[in-house]
């Protein structure tokens, strides 16, 4: 494969370079934190992202999309990564219209994909539970038939953007019990269907995630993806390619904690010397460097494996994570302490990144968990 991107990628890559830092700098990030706002992200630019097409890049033409790829949604990911844009394209793009797209009959998709295109409506996938860490399959949340339906009961825990989400694919039970790899179903939920009740949880590394509770949520069984029972390997799939993208979005914020971070370098002073001359700093800048390109590498080429379908893209896209999860926590570490003590203040904007870091590193499996994985699927 070739980690160079095309000619159109990199004009891609530039435009949201150039949206980002225009529309969404740091400190609007730092003023919806401070103002509390309810959403935690801009309606109006979710609009505008739209407008781009950003929202329907992974969805085929027929749909509304614009038939592009996950080296296509890197370039836009890594950008937002950088400024950490709080809009939900994670939890859209990456989670809920794959779930329509993997395991949604034709109905389904006609119905849900061209709205997610256009952005009038935000997706996103609950899945996880208390004390599941990162088994898929660890699901207690039941769905039980009756009549020419479900009912649904349970609870979930950090779904991204549950709390604005206008359609929620839930992960339930219809059979078996948590551990069990057949048994799992998903259902198309919309929020203000009575008993499904989300409240806003709020995260240290500023992402924004919601509490779900249902209770005796009805659905039709039109509102079923796929198989009953087997939507497990449907939910493994989606996490994958959600995986990747959020791994774009690491190597942008790792990027721009780097690029601050040499920049105090090269205008801090001590005792009347720039401290970016000291051997020492050097050093640890150029170990930030390389750990940083190795990780795009990685990321690179986990998205082009998905682009093509290849064999060992799961194994690919742990290689990724894993490498992602300890560089992204690297640079966070590293951009603290060379920043010395106004790195601990909360005026100072490297904070953001190492608290992004750390909550990016856990998500959908840390480093040890893909390390692991990757062990398993490449036959160690």
């Amino acid at each position: 494969m070739s980690l160079v991107l095309s000619e159109d990628q990199l004009l891609l890559k530039q435009s949201a370079a150039e949206f980002v830092k225009k529309e969404s700098p740091l400190s609007r990030v730092r003023k919806l934190r401070d103002e509390q706002d309810p959403d935690g992200f801009s309606r109006p630019m979710w609009s505008k992202m739209a407008e781009l097409g950003w929202q329907g890049i992974l969805i085929p033409e027929q749909y509304g999309g614009l038939s592009m790829g996950y080296v296509d949604l890197a370039c836009v990911l890594e950008e937002c990564g950088r400024n950490l844009v709080p809009e939900p394209l994670l939890s859209t793009v990456a989670l809920g219209a794959n779930a329509v797209l993997l395991g949604g009959a034709e109905a389904q998709r006609q119905e849900i994909l061209p709205r997610v295109a256009d952005g009038s409506l935000v997706m996103t996938v609950a899945y996880q539970e208390k004390d599941s860490r990162y088994d898929l399959a660890k699901i207690a949340c039941r769905a039980e038939r009756r009549g020419s339906g479900y009912v649904i009961n349970g609870e979930k825990t950090m779904v991204f953007d549950g709390h604005v989400a206008d359609m929620l694919v839930i992960a339930a039970r219809t059979s078996g019990k948590p551990g069990d790899v057949r048994g799992v179903s998903l259902f198309l939920v919309p929020k203000d269907t009575p008993g499904l009740e989300a409240r806003r949880q709020v995260a240290v590394h500023l992402r924004n995630v919601a509490w779900l509770t249902l209770r005796d949520v009805e659905v039709a069984e039109t509102a079923r993806l796929g198989v009953e029972g087997a939507g497990l390997e449907v939910l493994a799939e989606v996490v994958d390619r959600a995986t990747a993208a959020l791994c774009a979005e690491m190597l942008g914020g790792m990027q721009a904690a780097f690029e601050m971070t040499l920049e105090y370098l090269k205008t801090r002073k001590q005792f009347g010397v720039l401290i970016g001359t000291f051997q020492a700093l050097k050093h640890r800048a150029a170990r930030m460097f390389v750990e940083i390109e190795l990780a795009r590498s990685s990321v690179m080429g986990a998205c082009d494996a998905l682009d093509r379908c290849a064999a060992d893209a799961r194994a690919l896209v742990s290689a990724a994570k894993a490498r992602c999860s300890d560089t992204g926590m690297l640079v966070g570490y590293e951009g603290i302490q060379l920043h010395g003590g106004i790195g601990m203040t909360d005026e100072h904007d490297i904070g953001f990144y190492l608290k992004r870091a750390r909550g990016n590193e856990i998500t959908f499996g840390d480093a040890a968990f893909h390390r692991d994985r990757f062990a398993r699927e490449t036959g160690f």
